[in-house]
């Protein structure tokens, strides 16, 4: 989803071992304060310069997402123009099943461009993988129809959406972990959750468009040509998300790390070499499974109201497909007014209480949002998509600074991406062809709100299970503050914990039987 962007400096001068990934993916060398003499280091970043990696991370993940978001809100009339059929389920399914197919490929996508971005750097691989969005979407903008060219519309359809699939498979676990990495402890959820500002900036982008284009346009009109503009506007966003990217490498902050990975590439080989699939996957299978968990009920719930429930509001309800579109532009308007907050939130009580949150509530009142929703009133609709999508806010607000922090420095980069990318593919972009499928075969139209009931037990057996991260420094990475008089105070505290143990033990000792 994201960029990387120029960001300070986390260097290990002292301690038990150096990671060269965390020196290769940084921008610009920062300060750094022995603590205590066992030669611990704490990182001093630069607030304008976190600052400016959070907003280009935000800027790239709202353009990858615009051209990957399109696809769901125009589902309906692609299922017109590319499966024909005299049932519209059918076509609601085929072109589901399209979309769930894009997300089979993310995985390879994870494994294939985490490793190439630990070699040949962040910056380009996540360059190489707009264009690769932004060629998938033109692509799908310029298909002819299946009444042109038949069977082929929709393989042509299906390939372009394996393009989409693997490129944002290169995306999420990178982009998270940079700025988890390089913020500051204590502010680690508040900059982490403009990730996903910039994911919700895009889908509002796409159902914008989408929604003004089913407003002025005849049905005919948008089923003849118009249902391929959104797509063939991913061209020049391509190109403006690319600038903004290589843009990023010209500062003399990029230079220094490029400099500087030069002279560490052999390091980096060797360390590479060590940390095969296995330490990745099974080395950390406690870590991993919670990342399954977590990101399972964060994507049913994210894709369910996101990207499936404008389609159910027209094709299941029969509710007038402008309205639709625009009472889900509405509530993800909300919801990005509200995420920086909740990342505040996340900061100050943990965690583990925000995502609790959103699993109870979930579990709770799925099926009276969705009993609204089925009500058919403006009102009632408006009401329970705004419930869900706080409650979603839950999990958006957490998860950028909840998932780098389960797994340790040397492994974090490519445990996450296969993690992560393994529960979306599974589990979150099937949602809309699982659920689609279920209300076709039980012919209950409460199915969106069992499924995501289902998700939120499984969100709340890892909420459990994971152990609280707020405010405290990543696994292997040492502390990371915004101030040289934080670090003092921290180098300090350390001192004097360290000076009053051998003290504590001799008064222990004294005071024995002995």
């Amino acid at each position: 989803m994201p960029t990387q962007s120029p960001v300070a400096q986390r260097t290990r001068t002292g301690g038990p071992e150096t990671d060269p990934a965390d020196t290769a993916d940084a921008v610009e060398p920062e300060k750094t304060e022995k603590r205590g003499k066992g030669g611990d280091d704490i990182t001093v970043v630069d607030p304008s310069m976190v600052k400016r990696a959070v907003s280009a991370a935000a800027v790239g993940n709202a353009m990858e997402w615009f051209d990957f978001g399109v696809y769901s809100y125009i589902a309906v009339t692609l299922g017109q123009v590319f499966f024909p059929s005299g049932n519209p389920t059918a076509q609601l399914l085929s072109t589901f099943g399209t979309f769930a197919a894009a997300f089979l490929v993310r995985p390879i996508g994870g494994m294939v461009f985490g490793p190439l971005g630990d070699r040949i750097g962040r910056q380009k691989i996540l360059a190489i993988t707009m264009i690769m969005m932004a060629a998938g979407t033109f692509a799908i903008g310029l298909i002819p129809s299946y009444a042109s060219i038949g069977v082929w519309a929709p393989i042509l359809l299906l390939v372009a959406r394996l393009v989409q699939g693997f490129s944002t498979g290169g995306e999420y676990g990178g982009a998270s972990t940079f700025i988890a990495e390089y913020a500051p402890d204590k502010k680690r959820g508040f900059m982490g959750s403009w990730l996903e500002f910039g994911t919700l900036a895009g889908y509002v982008g796409g159902a914008g468009l989408v929604t003004l284009l089913t407003a002025v346009l005849s049905h005919d009109a948008l089923l003849s040509w118009g249902w391929r503009l959104p797509f063939l506007i991913a061209g020049p966003m391509g190109i403006i998300g690319l600038y903004l990217r290589m843009r990023l490498e010209e500062t003399p902050a990029f230079a220094q790390l490029e400099k500087e990975a030069r002279t560490k590439e052999k390091e980096r080989r060797a360390a590479e070499k060590k940390l095969g699939l296995r330490e990745m996957v099974f080395g950390q299978w406690r870590a991993m499974l919670l990342c399954v968990g977590l990101v399972l009920v964060f994507n049913v719930t994210d894709y369910m109201l996101l990207s499936y429930m404008p389609s159910y509001l027209t094709s299941e309800l029969k509710y007038d497909e402008t309205h639709g579109l625009l009472v889900v532009l509405a509530v993800m308007v909300v919801m990005m007014c509200v995420q920086p907050f909740a990342g505040r939130l996340t900061d100050r009580f943990g965690r583990r209480p925000v995502i609790a949150t959103g699993c109870v509530g979930f579990l709770v009142l799925s099926v009276p949002a969705l009993l609204l929703i089925r009500q058919g009133s403006l009102a009632g609709i408006a009401l329970g998509m705004a419930v869900l999508g706080l409650l979603l806010v839950c999990f958006t607000s957490t998860m950028p600074s909840t998932l780098p922090a389960l797994f340790p420095t040397k492994v974090r980069y490519g445990s996450l991406s296969i993690g992560f990318n393994v529960s979306v593919s599974v589990f979150g972009g099937t949602t809309p062809l699982v659920v689609t499928a279920l209300i076709g075969a039980t012919g209950n139209n409460m199915m969106p709100a069992f499924y995501m009931m289902a998700a939120a037990v499984v969100g709340g057996i890892a909420v459990l299970l994971m152990t609280e991260s707020a405010c405290k420094p990543l696994p292997g990475s040492p502390p990371a503050v915004e101030t040289e008089s934080e670090a003092r105070a921290l180098r300090k505290a350390a001192k004097s914990a360290a000076g009053a143990g051998p003290a504590a033990g001799k008064r222990r000792v004294a005071e024995s039987p002995a």
